[in-house]
């Protein structure tokens, strides 16, 4: 794909919106025919554009919570790739949820699932910080989250505080 059209960068915005957003409001949204925006569709999902349709859960709601850390790596980076090996090494662990190179005091930031505090523990000691190329970690819990990917977690009261005037 050379590059996205206006009307991709719509539809995209609108399904990252609302991913169950259905062609047909699109298009009325849009002021296309449906075809048009299953065409869009199609042609973002299969040039790798579109990659996944995801739900957001409020983990706090639920009985079985989730803890999730996030882990600052220094890495000493391999001559003539850089990053890129020891950052594949990390991202396929399956309690990886992300990975991104990050600049400033360290290189890159995991972030990871597990049911425990000492599952996650076990993964940084037993697997993260065994890598060769791994300098230091530090780990920080995630003990609340208020709000994620744009979505507000807490109900929150409007400002009744009174307007001053100079």
């Amino acid at each position: 794909m050379t590059g996205i059209s206006d009307f991709q960068l719509k539809v995209l915005a609108l399904l990252q919106e609302d991913a169950r957003i259905k062609p047909e409001l699109m298009a009325t949204m849009l002021d296309v025919a449906v075809e048009e925006v299953k065409d869009a569709i199609a042609a973002l999902e299969q040039d790798n554009v579109i990659v996944k349709y995801a739900t957001i859960v409020n983990w706090s709601k639920m009985h079985d919570e989730k803890v999730t850390a996030l882990i600052e790596v220094q890495i000493t980076p391999e001559r003539g790739r850089g990053f890129d090996r020891i950052a594949e090494s990390i991202y396929l662990y399956p309690e990886v949820k992300s990975l991104y190179l990050m600049s400033g005091a360290y290189d890159l930031q995991v972030e990871i699932e597990g049911k425990s505090l000492k599952e996650v523990a076990s993964f940084v000691s037993n697997k993260l910080s065994t890598i060769e190329a791994v300098l230091s970690t530090k780990t920080y819990f995630i003990l609340k989250k208020y709000k994620q990917d744009g979505i507000i977690f807490e109900e929150h009261e409007s400002d009744h505080r009174m307007m001053v005037s100079p």
